[in-house]
């Protein structure tokens, strides 16, 4: 048995704005948008899909999974998605050498120290 990875499902409040705010956070492609959900594509192809869906129940703890990136220059892509409207977020991380913010509907991702 073979598995690829085809896509990650973001559960979502409102998947129209979700979908939006992270194609522009990520610089990704909208492949596909319907009246129930939004996928997006890294416009080199490489990777998985990420594919936005609306849910009746909204976010009420810490994610169990998250989304690391690694950017070029981590003050920078900080400051950026903070203006684009991602939060600073506390989960228990102490000083390290990442943050961990959180996008307009609360979920957590992190944005590493350049490599």
């Amino acid at each position: 048995m073979t598995l690829t990875w085809e896509e990650l499902v973001v559960d979502c409040e409102d998947f129209v704005a979700q979908g939006h705010w992270w194609a522009d956070a990520l610089s990704w492609q909208i492949v596909d948008e319907d009246e129930e959900s939004i996928e997006l594509k890294n416009p080199t192809g490489a990777g998985p899909t990420l594919l936005f869906l609306n849910v009746p129940e909204g976010k009420t703890v810490k994610n169990r999974l998250h989304l690391d990136f690694v950017p070029d220059d981590q003050d920078a892509e900080v400051e950026r998605l903070l203006a684009m409207g991602a939060t600073r977020a506390d989960v228990g991380q102490g000083k390290q050498t990442w943050v961990v913010l959180e996008d307009p509907e609360g979920n957590e991702f992190c944005v590493l120290s350049a490599r």
